[in-house]
């Protein structure tokens, strides 16, 4: 989760400009090369609006066989929009808790491990095939101009993030670690959103949630946060990872 509390189409829609700017294609051709001969089952986690599937399907080598996308999430409305817009694809209602990944030649996912509990993790690194993870927070923010509490603010954020046992920040080593531990080979490429004045909109919501989050976390900020609304920074940097997970 990069920001918002708020999985809703009209926030993925805004975010799915620098989504695709931002996630490793490096890795994406990696991933791609994974893909045995044949009509591959490719299946997306948290799928949302299926930005990721037809992010990567546009980087696959021209001529092959398109792969079965499998897209999976539990929120049903996000889904019927994933399938109108990918219209080949097969959907599943559901997390990972109900997850059959048997016959499964690669699971992508974009901004989920983040919001995955250990347990969950462990679920995800044991289906045993490759994994291309995208868009995992890292804890790190920075604001242009910036400001003198927004090291409070990162760290409550951050700890937001963390509630309930989730991973948040602290997803993309414990990935590295559980797939690892598993018999992986695993790469890890940054892939932060840099963001300017032409993507004002973004930087206002993302700001909005970012705000809430902490202050939730901290109710001492509530004091400071008018000041970070009323003057959005001009420019943002939002730290992410993608990792690619490859059975050794």
């Amino acid at each position: 989760m990069t920001g918002t509390a708020e999985f809703s189409a009209a926030w993925l829609a805004l975010r799915e400009p620098a989504d695709a700017a931002a996630r490793s294609a490096e890795l994406a051709a990696l991933a791609a090369g994974t893909l045995p001969p044949g009509r591959a089952v490719v299946r997306d986690l948290g799928c949302g609006t299926g930005a990721m599937a037809r992010w990567l399907a546009g980087r696959l080598p021209a001529g092959t066989p398109g792969p079965r996308w499998i897209l999976h999430d539990r929120d049903p409305a996000l889904l019927a929009e994933a399938a109108a817009r990918l219209p080949a694809a097969e959907t599943r209602l559901g997390d990972l808790a109900a997850l059959d990944a048997r016959g499964t030649d690669l699971v992508i996912a974009s901004a989920l491990l983040d919001v995955l509990t250990a347990a969950e993790l462990d679920r995800l690194a044991a289906i045993g095939c490759p994994a291309l993870l995208a868009l995992t927070v890292t804890g790190r923010v920075e604001l242009d101009p910036p400001g003198p509490r927004d090291a409070a603010f990162t760290a409550a954020f951050n700890d937001h993030q963390r509630r309930g046992g989730r991973l948040g920040p602290d997803a993309v080593p414990a990935a590295v670690a559980a797939f690892r531990g598993g018999g992986f080979a695993v790469r890890v490429r940054p892939s932060p959103w840099r963001l300017g004045p032409a993507d004002a909109a973004l930087v206002t919501a993302w700001l909005r949630g970012w705000v809430a989050a902490a202050v939730e976390q901290d109710p001492g900020l509530a004091a400071h946060a008018d000041a970070y609304l009323a003057r959005p920074p001009a420019r943002v940097t939002v730290h992410h990872a993608d990792l690619l997970a490859v059975p050794a």
